[in-house]
């Protein structure tokens, strides 16, 4: 089902990567294309922050699947080889385990065959190979039907390709479906920990979510040099280079209706008319431009604490993604999901870029990015006010007795997100990570991007299809932009 837009502009409210991706693809399209940012740069959650000469990434640190955002840029004739220098990461990962273990994850098939085998024998070796097989499949199977299509009932999932889904277990448990390859399991961890990205521990999660574990282990990670804001400043300036007008500092106060179709959109004492709109923005601010109540209640994925830091020294062993995996697991995401309480044994994920790129710190210093798992503000509100910086001290000591940091003199903290910053920028229940990818909340049964069947409304972003992720919020922009395919004329 597509939604023709008149010959008045198509405007995008909100310049995340999803708000983004569906205006290169509408331009592409033929569409004439305003598009709103209330902030003073584009990227949204992929946000940035400068101080004393660190360029700092607050938003997503792990890129994968660029091949999205070259898509995106596609539509409108341009490349992001020449506007981003992608610089390919390896390890993707380090995983380090509370026994003082530690594996490389490594894209490559061989290098990672060896370090499995290495690290936990031959017959895990074997089941490796066989288990990247069995991601590669699921990925291929889901890739065009699944995650990359929009759904108008869940009649739309009838066929081959669910069957095909079915017939590889995707419907089944996640760490079920990973322990069938690998034994180890400090290695099913490495191969399911994703499931956080989608709200849900993997014990819950379902099989077909293994397809993150492809996107990170198989397809590879990457960085792009000069920072993650880069990704959305190429996208901007691409869409500029195209004639698509680009509003910053400017917020959507208002959507002038008639009925379920939009005539105009108001920001500030200005008025827009379009021939349809595309809300690339949080469920939150989605619902109040739309005058509306939840049509349904969601469950929300759990958020996180980022304690952004500037060293004066890292330790040898670190990679530019490491992960800490404390003892306990699935007792950790029972604490985080179900019982609303912060991780007595944590496991973090510590980013340190300027492994990578040394040009995002001064001269002898370096960044790092730890991100703890928390309860969102639904499940506890907890008051981060009075506690944030407590914890941010709390989780440098744990990677110190980790020896992932040397000591806690030896950082100094530039700034700390907490659920509760979340929840000011827009976010709902104070997650930056959306709605949860439980099965009622997937496929044909998460929110829709079409929110009136007769309107002229289209939503893109994590919270609608496909769901969370860089790789999904591009999707979501193209799909929006798919809605609206019938050019204007």
């Amino acid at each position: 089902m597509t939604r023709r837009a008149s010959p008045r502009p198509v405007v995008v409210v909100g310049a995340g990567l999803a708000g983004l991706s569906a205006a290169l693809h509408l331009r592409g399209d033929g569409h004439e294309v305003v598009v709103v940012e209330q902030a003073a740069h584009c990227g949204g959650l992929m946000g940035r922050l400068d101080v004393d000469g660190h360029r700092v990434d607050t938003g997503p640190t792990v890129l994968t699947m660029p091949e999205l955002v070259d898509e995106a840029l596609a539509a409108v004739g341009d490349r992001l080889a020449d506007r981003v220098e992608l610089l390919p990461l390896d390890p993707a990962y380090r995983a380090v385990f509370a026994d003082g273990s530690a594996i490389d994850v490594h894209t490559d098939a061989a290098a990672m065959e060896h370090a499995v085998r290495e690290f936990a024998g031959g017959a895990d070796a074997d089941g490796y190979r066989r288990l990247r097989a069995w991601l590669t499949r699921l990925y291929e199977v889901q890739r065009d039907r699944f995650i990359a299509a929009n759904f108008d009932s869940p009649l739309d999932l009838v066929g081959r390709d669910l069957a095909a889904l079915a017939g590889l277990g995707g419907f089944g448990n996640l760490t079920g479906a990973v322990s069938r390859f690998l034994r180890d399991p400090r290695l099913q961890r490495v191969f399911t920990f994703q499931a956080l990205y989608a709200g849900v521990a993997p014990q819950d999660a379902l099989a077909a979510y293994a397809v993150i574990a492809y996107m990170d282990t198989v397809a590879g990670v990457w960085f792009p040099r000069g920072g993650m804001r880069q990704v959305p400043a190429a996208m901007e300036a691409a869409a500029v280079a195209a004639g698509i007008e680009v509003r910053r500092d400017t917020e959507a106060l208002a959507l002038e209706r008639t009925g379920d179709r939009v005539t105009a959109v108001l920001v500030g004492g200005d008025r827009i008319p379009c021939g349809a709109v595309v809300l690339a923005t949080g469920p939150g601010q989605t619902t109040r431009l739309l005058r509306g109540r939840p049509r349904r209640t969601l469950r929300w994925s759990p958020s996180a604490v980022v304690v952004h830091l500037s060293a004066r020294r890292v330790v040898d062993g670190l990679a530019h993604h490491t992960i800490s995996f404390g003892d306990a697991w699935e007792t950790t995401f029972d604490e985080i999901i179900s019982r609303g309480r912060l991780m007595s044994d944590p496991s973090l994920l510590l980013t340190t870029p300027t492994r990578t790129d040394p040009s995002l710190a001064p001269p002898g210093r370096d960044l790092h990015y730890l991100l703890a798992p928390c309860p969102n503000l639904d499940r506890n509100p907890l008051r981060w006010d009075l506690r944030g910086s407590g914890y941010a001290d709390d989780l440098v000591d744990t990677l110190v007795r980790r020896g992932l940091i040397a000591s806690a003199d030896d950082v100094t903290r530039i700034a700390l997100s907490t659920p509760d910053d979340w929840a000011a920028g827009g976010q709902a229940a104070g997650t930056p990570f959306s709605a949860a990818h439980t099965f009622g909340q997937t496929g044909p049964f998460r929110p829709r991007n079409l929110p009136f069947r007769r309107g002229n409304v289209v939503l893109a972003g994590s919270g609608t299809t496909p769901g969370v992720g860089i790789p999904p919020v591009l999707i979501s922009g193209r799909l929006a932009a798919r809605r609206l395919r019938t050019p204007a004329d």
